[in-house]
């Protein structure tokens, strides 16, 4: 029988690598998202590696900045780092590798180091079979084989491949679920349909689509003045203020006043011009600083950006995402975003952006909603296929004085000035016009109610 001879295992480390990646997180937040989401403590080939980037990731779970010194203390509250030749290399680490603008590279060369374990793994493993039984049934064997390689060369650690019978168990217990779900409802909730997701703020939208679900991209559209922040702040109210789920807001054309003010407005359902100019009784003021306290404690975490890049999108969504399990983020308004090339036409450009902002959903399991401008025909402006990219699509439509007066489905609700126009719902029926009241004055918006009989 041959000799066996494997890798020896310091070729299959880089420490040099772990070294630089451990000290890009002590040094920039960028590089700490970036070895955050890429990488896990298992792809260290040094056990005290592994530990250092559990504590930095720990620490910035907390929204600790991991330096040396807060490493330093976690690791004391821990009980670790007792031998000083582990505290010397540590300060050693964060002196002599700082190289953060590198710090994709050398996230990529630990990463494949630790894939090169992996493969060394296999190969072991499967030596080991057939050295120490006799194999019946090959085809198994070497499909068994196969697909623990193909894990290693061709799939992400968390992708997964469904076989047929995974799927069909899997939509076997969906369907059964929702089955089961459905009969408790019409026993014990009177027929009200319990969501998937996040609210819309809607009832009939929530009704329509069961809400907004993880993954999902929705696109919503307006044309300027008709609504597209007013949206943004009712799905926030509904989502962070009143269900205290944490979402993300970037705005690119308000600062940070003039979201505030707006705000005062919808959680008093005062004017706000009247806001603006403090034209204010005391039981007006009182009111406004009563809703303050509900945003207060509520989930809404605003990020004005008027230099706001897709590639900003994703960082500052990753950070959220780690520190604060949001489940949605908000993007006002992809227009105004900065372009990311000059070489593309506006609707390429616009295209990519959501694109993105697609995959960024899916990565992180939340919701995104993109809000976007509308022409005067009702069309996208810039790019119609985005639309292909959404999950769900909405467009906020004026209802013109002449419709409101000659059409007597909308004479059954009273006060219905705008349509919420379902465009596209890829889980469900679209094509349908939800009439809702939109108050520019104070910002609201709610269902259009019917007209008692």
């Amino acid at each position: 029988m041959a000799v066996r001879r494997f890798v020896p295992e310091e070729r299959l480390s880089d420490l040099e690598s772990e070294r630089r990646v451990i000290s890009a997180m002590l040094h920039s937040e960028e590089a700490c998202i970036e070895a955050y989401d890429s990488l896990k403590m298992q792809d260290f080939y040094h056990p005290k590696h592994q530990v250092v980037f559990e504590l930095v990731c720990s620490l910035y779970e907390q929204e600790i900045r991991p330096t040396y010194v807060e490493l330093l203390k976690e690791a004391h509250k821990l009980n670790l780092f007792r031998d000083p030749r582990d505290i010397e290399e540590l300060k050693y680490i964060v002196e002599h590798f700082i190289d953060d603008e590198n710090v994709r590279y050398w996230i990529k060369r630990v990463r494949d180091k630790s894939r090169l374990r992996k493969f060394e793994a296999f190969l072991r493993h499967y030596y080991q079979v057939l050295i120490e039984r006799e194999v019946d049934d090959v085809e198994q064997l070497l499909m068994e084989a196969e697909g623990d390689l193909t894990n290693i060369t061709a799939l992400e650690v968390d992708d997964k491949v469904d076989t047929p019978y995974d799927l069909a168990s899997l939509s076997y217990q969906e369907v059964e679920r929702r089955f089961l779900r459905y009969k408790e409802i019409q026993e014990k909730h009177r027929g009200v349909i319990p969501l998937d997701g996040l609210t819309t703020g809607f009832d009939t939208l929530n009704h329509i689509t069961l809400g907004y679900k993880p993954g999902d991209l929705i696109i919503v559209g307006a044309q300027t003045g008709h609504g597209k922040t007013a949206f943004a702040l009712h799905t926030a109210l509904a989502v962070a203020v009143r269900q205290h789920h944490n979402i993300l807001y970037l705005n690119t054309e308000m600062s940070r006043v003039q979201i505030a003010l707006r705000w005062g407005s919808i959680l008093s359902n005062i004017e706000q011009d009247l806001i603006r100019r403090g034209d204010l009784t005391e039981s007006q003021l009182s009111r406004v600083l009563q809703g303050y306290s509900l945003l207060r404690e509520s989930g809404f975490y605003s990020y004005p950006c008027p230099n706001l890049t897709p590639e900003k999108t994703i960082s500052i969504a990753r950070k959220f995402k780690v520190q604060h399990d949001i489940k949605l983020m908000i993007l006002d308004y992809v227009g105004r975003m900065d372009k990311i090339t000059n070489n593309l036409a506006e609707w390429q450009v616009l295209e990519q952006i959501v694109k993105a902002q697609k995959m960024l959903a899916q990565n992180l399991n939340i919701a995104v909603m993109c809000l976007v401008q509308l022409n005067e025909d009702g069309t996208l402006q810039g790019a119609r296929r985005m639309k292909n990219e959404c999950d769900l699509m909405l467009k906020l439509l004026p209802i013109s004085r002449e419709e409101m007066e000659e059409n007597e489905e909308l004479k059954k609700y009273k006060r219905a000035n705008y349509y919420l126009y379902i465009d596209k719902n890829r889980d469900g029926i679209g094509g349908v016009y939800i009439p809702i009241y939109f108050d520019k004055a104070r910002q609201t918006m709610h269902d259009a109610e019917r007209v008692s009989l």
